[in-house]
């Protein structure tokens, strides 16, 4: 996980035609490991869980995105 938020780092670095841009982070699974989520959310990590036959963001309405 967090060789996911060295990569975020890095990523204007590597696609400077994003220079100019928000970027955010997410995290995706259909089974999320225990800590998995409390981590995410300290890192400012959207979380995207299983949510029947679909997907959605299962961060809470406090939840602030970090901007790389």
């Amino acid at each position: 996980m967090r060789e996911h938020t060295e990569r975020l780092k890095m990523f204007k670095q590597f696609f400077p035609e994003y220079a100019d841009k928000k970027v955010v982070g997410a995290v995706a699974g259909i089974v999320i490991d225990e800590g998995v989520d409390k981590f995410a959310y300290r890192e400012g990590l959207f979380l995207i869980g299983q949510s029947g036959e679909s997907v959605k963001i299962i961060n809470d309405k406090k939840f602030k995105p970090k901007i790389w």
